[in-house]
């Protein structure tokens, strides 16, 4: 059997595979390689801000056990009257944040140490209610009797404290709302660089009979892709949340409108939370007491994911205190696993984790001595390469083993012509004499894929990369090459390998070969940096290898051949 055919279809197979994938996700079709339910939905053409969600929109109902019986959550508005609503305006070292009395609820938030896509001087803008965008972290208090409401994130706050910028290491920022003989307290806690706010809410009876409300902790936003999402690869964007039981869980907004949303329901740990590409929000409830879990479609465009547990019986005159936190900022793998547990998870690595993970923290780790994230990847494929130089000396050595009787092979074909038993017998005869393993170029390279996968969504999902430089003209290694240097390398480096490698007897063959690269290649010029320079550093590498390989066997066969 003629092996290098077979092999060098399934690479054309892989190459078709890879190039249909690219079509479907730029065409809004799940990737066939992601983590599962990766896929995100095409938005809605509407323009956010002027969605209006119902306010008779009820909740679904949450168990018995969980919470009080009457828990619907009013609709999210997203606009209210002016004479209910203003904007208050906090500062600190990492945040621009603004509340808006309306449900002292956080409708924007700006990461001042990230710049926004496209415009270097302006902050990233997570969380925003705007024509363009709606982002919005609220919470509220439920469960009041028929004709009652107690104060929800549609309810006018007043601003309590009166500080606005961080001074000293932490800043509170105070709201209160009274209704239906219920007092809440909305503390929101900053801290001096970080992205974890502490929300405290305290919840007074001020009434004549005991109650027993529940809290609410939501997320809501659109369903847009940001606008640094690229049409090449795909990532994730839309709800998510966590759980002992079930572990991480992603939700599509898709799965969302068609009601195919599968996720832990009822919980007593975790938390809930919006993803996207380098960055997410998160709420997370305190452990240990119960509470119930909903993703929903608010309205046209709309999705809010929440979190809805009780807070217990309060007596006339009484108080409790529900102490939560609010994750607002970057995907920081290790201050997110501090915070909650599984938080980290949001940089999903799929079914890659267990590799893709000790890849993060080598990487970490290389940044520290080095400091520059472009030479971190740099050293990090050279130890990679170091570490599988092993299996790829065997395979380089098969391969240049087949180049040498390359001659060989061909002669064979034209004295054997159409008669394939003949052609293949006599292949295999040669294969024994010379000592060839037909198979050894590649078996050792498909034990290095898992690794090369892995250290690529690791490059792919890291928030680190974003607005990291490297040398010279490469300023972001989060974007595509501005000069296209580094994609050309690639080519040039793809073509020289496909030089090095027995050339296909086949002429169809040999031209699909010579047009992988420029597929390939091309590809690359849309793709992030770090990636690209991750691939040129391995393809060199790759190289130098294999013509170090081939040299020592050429001296080999002449010293043997005295």
């Amino acid at each position: 059997m003629d092996i290098r055919r077979t092999v060098l279809w399934m690479i054309f197979s892989l190459s078709l595979l890879l190039l249909w994938n690219n079509w479907q996700v730029h065409n809004g079709k799940p990737s066939l390689f992601g983590a599962s339910s990766t896929a995100t939905q095409e938005a809605a053409p509407a323009q956010a801000g002027a969605v209006s969600a119902d306010p008779s929109i009820p909740s679904a109902a949450p168990a018995a056990s969980a919470v009080a019986a009457d828990t619907t959550v009013p609709g999210s508005g997203t606009q209210a009257p002016a004479s209910t609503s203003e904007k208050v305006q906090v500062k600190t070292d990492v945040y621009n944040l603004t509340f808006d009395t309306q449900g002292a609820q956080l409708v924007k938030a700006e990461l001042v140490k990230y710049s926004a896509p496209g415009a270097k001087d302006e902050p990233m803008v997570l969380l925003d209610n705007s024509a363009q965008s709606v982002y919005m972290a609220q919470t509220g208090v439920v469960g009041a009797p028929a004709g009652q409401s107690y104060p929800t994130h549609l309810t006018p706050f007043r601003l309590v404290s009166s500080d606005t910028a961080l001074a000293g290491d932490t800043l509170k920022v105070v709201f209160e709302a009274e209704s239906g003989g219920v007092k809440v307290v909305k503390t929101y806690t900053l801290h001096k660089g970080r992205y974890d706010i502490d929300v405290q809410h305290d919840v007074y009876n001020v009434g004549d009979t005991a109650i027993t409300p529940s809290l609410y902790l939501q997320l809501a936003r659109d369903g847009n892709d940001p606008s640094d999402k690229s049409s090449f690869y795909s990532t994730f964007t839309g709800p998510a949340l966590y759980s002992a039981e079930e572990k991480f869980q992603k939700i599509t907004f898709s799965d969302i409108d068609k009601g195919k949303s599968g996720y832990v329901k009822q919980a007593d740990n975790g938390w809930i939370g919006m993803v996207q590409h380098y960055f997410a929000s998160a709420w997370v409830p305190p452990e240990g007491k119960v509470r119930h879990n909903e993703a929903l479609r608010l309205s046209n465009n709309l999705y809010a994911i929440r979190s809805i547990e009780s807070v217990g019986s309060i007596q006339p005159g009484e108080h409790v205190a529900v102490d939560s936190h609010l994750w607002v900022g970057p995907q920081d793998q290790k201050a997110m696993s501090e915070l909650a547990p599984g938080l980290e998870l949001v940089v999903d690595y799929g079914w890659l984790t267990i590799i893709a993970k000790p890849l993060f923290k080598v990487m970490t780790w290389l940044h520290a001595l080095l400091g520059n994230w472009g030479w971190t990847i740099v050293v990090l494929t050279l130890l990679i390469k170091l570490v599988f130089y092993p299996l790829s000396a065997a395979s380089y050595r098969s391969m240049a083993k087949m180049k040498q009787v390359t001659p060989r092979m061909q002669a064979l074909r034209e004295k054997f012509g159409d008669d394939k038993a003949k052609l293949n017998a006599a292949m295999m005869e040669m294969y024994r004499t010379e000592k060839i393993n037909p198979l050894g170029g590649c078996l050792p390279m498909v034990v290095q894929i898992p690794v090369f996968i892995s250290l690529y969504w690791v490059l792919l999902g890291s928030v680190e990369m974003r607005g990291a430089p490297w040398i010279l003209w490469i300023h972001d290694l989060s974007v595509r090459d501005p000069w296209f240097i580094l994609p050309a390398f690639m080519m040039a480096t793809m073509f020289l390998q496909i030089k090095l490698n027995p050339t296909p007897p086949d002429p169809t063959q040999a031209r699909i070969m010579m047009i992988m690269p420029l597929v390939f290649g091309g590809m690359m010029f849309f793709f992030p940096a770090g990636l690209v320079l991750y691939w040129c550093v391995n393809n060199a590498v790759s190289i130098a290898q294999q013509r170090y390989i081939m040299h020592k066997l050429d001296k080999e066969t002449a010293a043997s051949a005295r």
